[in-house]
């Protein structure tokens, strides 16, 4: 087993890279650039799936000799994919839709590991249930301005922690980032984590 010490993040996402840097990894941010969006008869997990194996296909081709990873969040509310918000408008519209119910959220992630020409394909699903919101708390969140970075216009860190009710499954899922099952499948192409982290076997 390897140590691994440093990986490309294939993501803007701060809550990708703060996860990762909780692991003890150096992070270097090269975003793909890949468009992401809807496709027609494409299931909501498949889209994330497809999404983070396009940003890390994109990021290993020019970076062949490094460990890259990317992810994809999508929220799944019956089955339609939840994106991030254009404006204001279409996250109002996506957190009316979700207030008082359960929806899923799926993230999917990939990782491409230069020297040895592996990958790791890798998915996990949380449910979530919100609380009922009224449209007072639906602008004031809004109004913070934390939806419109987030898949479903919602985080489930910060102030979008008031609009849970529950979740059954994975946290950090929620969070963009399924970072246990990261931790225990990274064996699976020889590496450990860096060495001030716990690896579970």
């Amino acid at each position: 087993m390897r140590v691994l010490t440093e990986l490309v993040l294939a993501s803007r996402s701060p809550r990708r890279h703060e996860l990762l840097g909780t692991l003890g990894f150096d992070v270097r941010v090269a975003p793909s650039d890949v468009e992401e969006g809807p496709r027609p008869g494409v299931s909501p997990l498949d889209l994330a799936r497809v999404h983070a194996a396009a940003k890390a296909r994109a990021v290993a081709d020019c970076e062949p000799q490094a460990f890259v990873l990317a992810a994809d969040t999508v929220v799944d509310l019956d089955g339609t994919a939840l994106g991030k918000p254009d404006d204001a408008a279409h996250a109002r519209s996506m957190l009316r839709a979700l207030s008082g119910r359960e929806h899923r959220v799926h993230t999917a992630y990939v990782v491409h590991d230069g020297p040895s020409g592996r990958s790791l394909f890798s998915d996990s699903t949380t449910t979530v249930r919100f609380v009922a919101l009224d449209d007072t708390t639906i602008e004031r969140y809004i109004a913070s301005g934390d939806p419109f970075d987030k898949a479903g216009s919602y985080g489930i860190q910060g102030p979008g922690a008031a609009l849970v009710e529950r979740i059954d499954g994975d946290f950090y899922t929620v969070m963009g980032f399924p970072l246990g099952d990261f931790i225990r499948r990274i064996g699976d192409l020889g590496y450990t984590l860096p060495q001030r982290t716990l690896s579970v076997a």
